[in-house]
């Protein structure tokens, strides 16, 4: 069973990894993953009792709170917002009377003489510490008693104290509203980012406008009988449309919605106006415009930026564009890139390491010290040791590197559901970035995957008509691309027992004769004798009881922006492209042609395009770009699927790493950019951090570098690094 909680109170990066590992040693527990950047534990667990536990766990590991607990993970982050806002008040309002206070006790410092001022200035050192330090030390009490004491609040409360106990009161105040003050600049750079999920939200529609239609009877007998009305006498019914507004999560596919100018289209949907204007940049990152004919589909979350229009719905809510994404953006970072394991695992140790070594520079390196200085006492140096390891406890805190690199992922996730990309966790945004492989499937994907008839090749003493109008009785049960060609076609009967053969086409039954609909090996199969015929478009050939009645060449358009975004991909570094289809290699070898792809594998099956795939991961991270149940097992195998969102199966969609929303493949490129710049910030950060925590701690371990300098060094490293991975947002 998997779980998702939606928690509140985890301020502390270094906490949140605590607690993942504390939720992931419960036995019962197969996986847990916290997102510490939006506040969510997905866990995966045994039974009830397990669940009990970890809830139990959850709730009281420090202030944490579980707001709710959902199935599918949609929680809300903008909800909180005016309490988060409060919050931050409050704290600011404690730092800056804190550092006031602080003020008047260095001031009174200055006067040292009389014992009322002597008072009056420990008491303000004592005011102003308790302000801010109050929350860390009630945080480090309570762990203590839990059994865990290597966090961040326990080594400020360490530091702060051994300053004053070494009569350094001031210092000891100062590294706490230091500390203080770096947790909530990175407090309000996290809710920053979240913020930016939060706009991501906006892209659902608050309420729906439902056209139903109202019936009023002159005579009034109606609505009197739950029977049918007798019409024996003579009345007048009169129809109106009435406008009903209900939530999104409430239409029903077959609903006519009215969505005026500038209001969000709440599900996807079909055209029922002539035409209609829409800004899709919420969901493509395109500014352009698109319209829209009859009978187009319209997906939710773009804006109507032209007349009133109405639109019958496909597709259920939860089935919607805007439910995928806002669905794949909660819960995307549950998938952790390699460097945010290593960062998680590096933490883990790294603090009970740091502590120890506080300790030995504590009590070690004065005995050391006296010992080399012709046998003084080791105490005699004590104060001096106990400070420089005190300094070198605050300097260790790795909540630079644990915060910064989630928060980079996170960011870069959401750039990229700006650019119409829907990544489903950092672990492929990191493949992505690595991959020098791409490999395409052809219908739907470099092509439009909107076929027509192109030709018609009927066998002697068969009519045109009859070879066509048996093709749409057969392929009107299909969900094929192909079977698309047809739909336009009237036909007088119905298929019966159709059957779909995977990689063939289909056989069903018309008036107790068997057709066949399908490519060659379909036919070969079965024993149909078929006349060879070679062609630039797809050939459906068709048979009745055995017997050969013609073939159909059905077309279909390349993408018009398939041929830049191979290009694109290129000029980024992708040393092969290739197509993997199913199609004729004729036909195949024009396509790629067009595009600018010399890498082909045509006339695949199923089961051969996975052994093709397989194959091709031998030399490295393959990335795959599909839209048809066909490319399913294709899309399991590779190191990151791309499916089409608009076009592709569900089957596709579900298989895939990512999904592109409007099928536009230009949204390619920027991902790969997205992706590659993501990881480089990432890196950045770590290599940052890590130094900078060497040096400073090199330099507080020596002496050199005073307490509140350290906290300084500290917070200051924390937030350049989380500045730094903001830069993903950057254009």
């Amino acid at each position: 069973m998997k779980k998702t909680f939606l928690l509140e109170g985890l301020d502390c990066a270094n906490c949140a990894a605590e607690l993942e590992r504390e939720v992931a040693k419960i036995q019962g527990v197969s996986s847990a993953s916290l997102s510490f950047v939006n506040q969510k534990l997905t866990v995966e667990y045994e039974n009830e009792t397990v669940l009990e536990k970890i809830v139990y766990t959850v709730t009281h590991f420090e202030d944490v709170k579980i707001l709710q607990e959902t199935e599918n993970g949609r929680g809300r982050y903008a909800a909180n917002g005016e309490k988060q806002r409060k919050n931050r008040m409050r704290e600011w309002l404690f730092i800056v009377v804190s550092a006031i206070v602080l003020a008047v006790g260095l001031l009174l410092g200055k006067w040292t003489d009389g014992l009322t001022l002597q008072i009056a200035k420990y008491a303000c050192f004592a005011i102003a510490y308790l302000l801010v330090g109050y929350p860390v030390l009630r945080a480090t009490v309570k762990n203590i008693v839990k059994g865990k004491i290597f966090d961040e609040n326990f080594l400020m409360t360490i530091a702060s104290i051994g300053a004053m106990l070494l009569s350094e009161y001031a210092e000891g105040v100062l590294v706490m509203l230091l500390y203080q003050i770096g947790e909530t600049l990175q407090t309000q750079a996290v809710e920053s980012s979240r913020n930016s999920v939060a706009e991501l939200m906006g892209l659902k529609s608050d309420w729906a406008t439902v056209l139903t239609e109202k019936t009023d009877c002159s005579c009034g007998c109606c609505g009197a009988h739950d029977h049918d009305h007798d019409h024996d006498h003579e009345h007048e019914h009169t129809r109106e449309s009435v406008q009903k507004r209900v939530r999104p999560e409430d239409l029903r596919v077959g609903d006519v919605v009215i969505i005026k100018a500038g209001e969000k289209v709440p599900a996807d949907g079909e055209l029922l106006n002539e035409t209609a204007l829409l800004d899709t940049k919420a969901l493509t990152g395109e500014s352009e415009y698109r319209a829209v004919e009859r009978g187009g589909e319209i997906l939710s979350g773009c804006i109507n930026a032209g007349g009133v229009f109405t639109m019958r719905v496909a597709k259920e809510y939860e089935d919607s564009a805007v439910a995928k994404i806002l669905d794949l953006m909660e819960n995307a970072t549950s998938g952790k890139a390699a460097p945010e394991k290593f960062i998680t695992k590096f933490a883990r140790y790294y603090t009970p390491v740091v502590c120890a070594l506080a300790l030995a520079l504590a009590f070690l390196a004065p005995l050391l010290d006296g010992f080399l200085s012709n046998g003084s006492w080791w105490f005699k140096d004590f104060p001096r040791w106990a400070n420089s390891a005190l300094t070198f406890l605050v300097i260790s805190c790795p909540c630079a590197l644990i915060i910064s690199v989630p928060l980079t992922y996170f960011s870069g996730l959401g750039t990229c559901a700006k650019q119409g990309i829907l990544v489903k966790g950092a672990t492929y945004l990191d493949v992505l970035a690595k991959a020098k492989m791409i490999a395409f499937d052809k219908t739907g994907t470099l092509t439009e995957g909107n076929f027509t008839v192109c030709g018609i090749a009927p066998q002697p003493n068969v009519a045109q008509e009859e070879l066509l109008e048996l093709a749409a009785t057969v392929e009107q049960n299909s969900s094929h691309p192909i079977a698309k060609a047809f739909v336009s076609i009237d036909t007088r009967f119905s298929a019966e027992r159709t059957g779909e053969i995977a990689g063939r086409g289909l056989r069903a039954y018309v008036n107790g004769a068997e057709i066949l609909v399908g490519n060659a090996l379909l036919m070969q199969e079965n024993g149909v004798d078929i006349t060879p015929r070679d062609s630039v478009y797809t050939l459906v050939f068709v048979a009745k009881d055995k017997t050969f009645l013609g073939v159909i060449e059905v077309g279909d358009r390349i993408k018009s922006e398939a041929k830049e975004a191979v290009r694109e991909l290129k000029n980024l570094g992708f040393t092969r492209s290739i197509m993997i289809t199913g199609d004729h290699e004729t036909r195949a070898q024009k396509i790629a042609n067009e595009v600018g792809m010399y890498e082909l594998n045509a006339r695949l099956l199923p089961d051969e395009k996975l052994k093709r795939a397989e194959e091709l991961k031998k030399y490295g991270d393959l990335v795959y770009v599909g839209d048809g149940i066909n490319d399913a097992p294709v899309m399991a195998v590779a190191d990151c699927a791309v499916s089409m969102g608009k076009l592709g199966s569900a089957a596709a969609v579900e298989a895939s790493d990512m999904v592109l929303i409007s099928d536009n493949l230009k949204a390619l490129p920027k991902g790969v950019k997205t992706a590659r710049k993501t990881r480089r910030i990432v890196m950045q950060n770590i290599v940052f951090s890590i130094v900078m925590k060497a040096v400073f701690m090199a330099l507080g371990a020596v002496g050199v570098l005073p307490l509140w300098l350290a906290v300084f060094a500290d917070v200051g490293v924390m937030l350049l690094a989380v500045a730094n991975s903001f830069r993903v947002r950057a254009k």
